[in-house]
């Protein structure tokens, strides 16, 4: 099977990709390892638990590190949120990656999302730090998906993401279609969720996705260089 490399570069899709590791079990060494691949194949930067920021700040001098907040299943308190930022960005973190409270959106308390994003965004903008929402999109009907997306966007999240690898699946190119049907233009869109080839990601940019988060950002390169399949 072959896939079609379109007129993206390997550089291109590098610029894109957040490499990451939200292992629990990760060590110091395995976030070394990490921030060196980065050097290595220039990633946009890493993404990593908040724990690990400053870890990462002190290899990673000129590319952007990102710290995830209420994860992997987004029930901490507001507060919990807004502090567990606040640290993170004092530590180093230029992008947050928060994720939205499930049990809350299952409910469809939607009101409960736009105070918790509208909060959180203000405050770390103010910052000068980035907000990216996630949405596990393996657990919501579309409908859930775009109504989340526009609430999103108009309290003022840099984007919306799917996935965090602990959901019921990885992310499928539908879920980037329906975000960017909703989103495009006003707001970035991060696919992650089991992404491993340039195959893939690929596919993913084409269907509207601007960012890349993945652990095995250095295979989804080399496979790029890879004989076409």
């Amino acid at each position: 099977m072959t896939f079609n490399k379109s007129t993206l570069t390997s550089e291109q899709i590098s610029k894109k990709i957040e490499h990451t590791n939200l292992s629990p079990f990760a060590t110091s060494q395995n976030i070394q390892k990490l921030c060196e691949e980065a050097i290595k194949f220039d990633f946009l930067g890493v993404c990593v638990n908040p724990t690990r920021v400053k870890e990462a700040k002190k290899t990673l001098v000129n590319k952007t590190i990102v710290a995830v907040v209420g994860f992997p299943f987004g029930y901490s308190k507001y507060e919990t949120k807004v502090l567990e930022s606040k640290l993170a960005i004092e530590d180093g973190a230029s992008e947050i990656d928060i994720v939205a409270n499930m049990g809350m959106l299952l409910d469809g308390n939607f009101t409960f999302l736009e105070h918790e994003i509208s909060g959180i965004a203000h405050t770390i903008h103010k910052m000068g730090a980035t907000l990216k929402v996630i949405v596990e999109t393996g657990i919501f009907t579309p409908e859930q998906i775009e109504k989340a997306c526009r609430i999103i966007a108009d309290c003022e999240a840099d984007f919306v993401k799917m996935g965090t690898g602990y959901g019921p699946r990885g992310v499928v190119v539908e879920d980037v279609q329906i975000m960017h049907n909703i989103v495009g233009g006003k707001i970035g869109i991060k696919a992650a969720g089991g992404i491993a080839t340039a195959e893939q990601a690929i596919e993913l940019i084409n269907a509207g996705a601007s960012r890349i988060g993945s652990s095995k950002g250095h295979k989804i390169i080399e496979s790029f260089f890879s004989e076409e399949r």
